[in-house]
């Protein structure tokens, strides 16, 4: 079987998950790791047994890599994946893809002119619950669609140092969101702040409203001293709850409730599969570059609207 011949630019906690995934698959050979810590490059390396660098413009000159996972820190992830791009690799670049709406787009214009597959990491589309929500709504199981509770709250991150929670962690959200209604928000408003670390927001509260009086409510923060990731769906006939954490869902009806099993799977392996398929087998990828240029563009609609006061309508 022909395998899709794979690098990891970024190196850090899910960087070496990404190298991990890669060479358990069946479907990727991980020929190559790239960090700007070269101990840390040469010890996944060795961990991998594959080449390390430091240098990505370097690794990307080899032929023999088809396609690149970049997991460097936000404010290099656009950079990255345009090189990457240009060298004629295929890339999944982890959220939020860029810090601004305009690096997003250039990143698509430059994978379609290319012909290249670009998709970004929203790991919460993977996660089978979400699968079952998206299925349940499309059968109308619930009924007509209401509205959408998120809550993704935690400590602060270590690893976080150069992005607030609106686009590291309430992005996810957004994504969900836009994917189960199946339609763009029509318009933001958002209450952020900065309670504990002065550099960036670490709470925000995010509501997004939809044609037909829907709507979202999304609320993160690096404050909490526990973590909590849930996302409830409500609909005209039943109530939908996932816990991603533990990756139970319960369906609420009139007349009884319900916990639907499956078995747990990685999300992470479920995504880079999927990945490696798309290029593979051309299977229609769940993700593209439009769905985090989109995502990023009602994420900067939220820091708007906080910043004015005002609901910033989505174009």
């Amino acid at each position: 079987m022909k395998k899709l011949r794979v690098a990891v630019i970024g190196i850090g906690f899910w960087g070496r998950n990404h190298a991990r995934v890669f060479k358990e698959l069946e479907e990727t050979e991980l020929l190559a790791v790239c960090d700007i810590n070269a101990e840390r490059a040469q010890n996944v390396a060795k961990q991998f047994g594959v080449k390390a660098y430091t240098n990505s413009g370097k690794m990307l000159r080899r032929k023999d890599i088809d396609a690149v996972s970049i997991c460097t820190w936000s404010l290099k992830l656009a950079d990255e994946a345009l090189k990457a791009l240009k060298t004629g690799k295929h890339v999944l670049v982890e959220k939020p893809m860029a810090v601004s709406v305009k690096q997003a787009g250039k990143l698509v214009e430059t994978a379609q002119q290319k012909k290249l597959h670009l998709t970004v990491g929203f790991l919460m589309r993977f996660i089978p619950g979400i699968q079952h929500m998206k299925k349940a709504i499309e059968n109308r199981i619930i009924g007509n669609l209401v509205c959408a509770t998120a809550k993704r709250v935690s400590e602060w991150p270590e690893r976080i140092g150069d992005i607030g929670v609106v686009k590291d962690t309430a992005i996810h959200d957004i994504d969900v969101v836009r994917y189960l209604f199946d339609e763009e928000p029509i318009a933001v408003y958002a209450k952020t702040g900065s309670m504990k670390y002065k550099k960036f927001e670490d709470y925000a509260q995010i509501m997004l409203t939809f044609n037909g009086g829907r709507s979202a409510f999304i609320e993160s923060n690096w404050l909490t001293p526990y973590k909590t990731r849930t996302l409830i769906i409500t609909g005209s006939k039943a109530i939908m709850k996932l816990d991603y954490i533990s990756q139970e869902l319960t369906i609420e009806d009139a007349k009884e409730t319900m916990q639907p099993r499956y078995p747990w799977q990685e999300p992470l392996k479920l995504e880079l599969q999927h990945f490696a398929n798309c290029i593979l087998r051309k299977e229609k990828p769940l993700i593209n570059g439009i769905d985090g240029l989109k995502t990023l563009q009602i994420a900067e609609a939220a820091l708007k609207s906080s910043e004015t006061g005002k609901v910033i309508r989505i174009t």
